[in-house]
């Protein structure tokens, strides 16, 4: 009988090492993480994306997200999720999918871990919105997670510091239990 993975989402603004800490994370407790799918997705594509697009990359979370949860693992990492693609539509199409808010809303989130915007923007060929966007959005994101009653935690420092104090506030908020060194 397995029991139910706590899921701990890694999200916040673009350039806050989502990535970099979802990887290292997992890799420390050893236990999967869902890659980001977005910035793969819109790379391989030889146009601008479209709403379809992103409607695919919101589905695709949802079901490798649902994979992982088959498997039992204690706890899955999920390198951002779905409240940043619904800003997503907002943003870019002023419209956001009903399944999609349904999803968000019936999410098996246990908490959120938002990536301060300690860290510089750096940009890439996907990136969009450095700056005062990214700022903005930022706080977007926070105010979704609090209006949909979320638990969340925000993540500052660079490097080892930044995993260290991601790792705290995951035994702080009873996620995992403390690791000996």
């Amino acid at each position: 009988m397995h029991t139910k993975s706590k899921i701990v989402v890694i999200t916040g603004a673009e350039s806050t090492g989502k990535s970099a800490l979802s990887e290292c994370i997992s890799k420390r407790l050893g236990v999967p993480y869902l890659k980001e799918i977005a910035r793969e997705y819109v790379e391989n594509l030889n146009r601008p994306y479209n709403f379809g697009d992103i409607e695919t990359i919101a589905r695709e979370q949802v079901r490798q997200l649902s994979e992982l949860q088959k498997e039992g693992h204690s706890v899955i990492f999920a390198d951002t999720w779905l409240i940043i693609t619904k800003i997503w539509f907002k943003e870019v199409y002023n419209h956001v999918p009903e399944w999609l808010e349904t999803e968000i809303k019936k999410g098996p989130i246990d908490l959120f871990l938002v990536c301060d915007i300690d860290l510089p923007w750096v940009p890439d060929p996907v990136r969009e919105n450095g700056g005062d966007r990214r700022e903005y959005l930022q706080q977007c994101y926070i105010n979704e997670i609090e209006k949909l009653g979320f638990r969340y935690k925000t993540v500052s420092g660079e490097n080892e510091t930044r995993v260290n104090n991601a790792i705290g506030i995951l035994v702080q908020e009873g996620i995992i239990k403390p690791i000996k060194p």
